[in-house]
């Protein structure tokens, strides 16, 4: 008589949780360092969206302005009233050397590209964990015990 193991495949089933549990621990690892940039990282990332916002670029090409540029908060955006306005201001010295120097319009402008570029970056982080996932599953699939219909089970 021949003696048939009850669920030959388990193994098989509970190795392929655990690499789909692996690496889902591994993505939000990954994820969780992308995150933390270099001072010159977020000038690379910040400057375009200033310059498209309509912040108009102050080169820190003479000694005062590099004095100014030295006491000023880096990488952040400041703001002051100036002639009954809010000015707002973005200092970079790690990338461009420069400040960004803009009104409320520039201001406002930049407001909206960053959260439409937070948007696109959700949508495109998001279709690549479906694609990962949609991956994940068609690997766990082909590794389901096949059924014995197709081949003439008993």
């Amino acid at each position: 008589m021949e003696q048939q193991t009850p669920y030959p495949y388990n193994f098989a089933m509970r190795q392929t949780n655990c690499v789909i549990i692996a690496s889902f621990f591994v993505a939000i690892v990954a994820a969780g360092c992308s995150t933390r940039e270099t001072p010159t990282q977020k000038g690379q990332r910040v400057g375009p969206l200033l310059s498209a916002a309509g912040f108009h670029v102050l080169p820190v090409d003479t000694p005062a302005r590099q004095q100014e540029l030295q006491g000023l908060t880096p990488l952040q955006m400041r703001f002051f009233p100036h002639n009954g306005k809010m000015h707002y201001w973005y200092a970079d010295p790690y990338y461009c050397d420069c400040i960004y120097s803009g009104g409320p319009k520039a201001y406002d402008a930049y407001q909206r590209i960053k959260l439409q570029k937070q948007l696109e970056d959700q949508s495109e982080m998001t279709s690549e964990m479906n694609e990962q996932a949609a991956s994940e599953e068609y690997m766990n699939t082909m590794q389901w015990p096949p059924n014995e219909v197709f081949f003439g089970g008993e």
